[in-house]
């Protein structure tokens, strides 16, 4: 079982990428708040360079990996 996120992790990711990726928007959905009741921001990673939330964890993750990983490579797909 995989241990929780936490905020820690989170920075420190976020840390890891700055730089990296684009900083998108995150605005606040009008919409969606006034359905929960409550403030819905909505992440606009369609305007990363990929289009996707994905460039974030890929790019989290290869920053993470060790010189031994780097020079076996990395191959990766995504279905959507």
């Amino acid at each position: 079982m995989t241990a929780a996120v936490t905020l820690a992790d989170i920075r420190a990711a976020r840390k890891r990428i700055e730089g990296r990726v684009l900083r998108s928007p995150c605005p606040r959905s009008i919409p969606l708040s006034e359905a929960v009741g409550l403030d819905v921001f909505c992440k606009l990673d369609v305007f990363q360079r990929t289009g996707s939330f994905k460039e974030r964890g890929a790019c989290n993750a290869l920053m993470l990996l060790d010189k031994d990983q780097k020079q076996r490579g990395v191959v990766a797909a995504s279905a959507g």
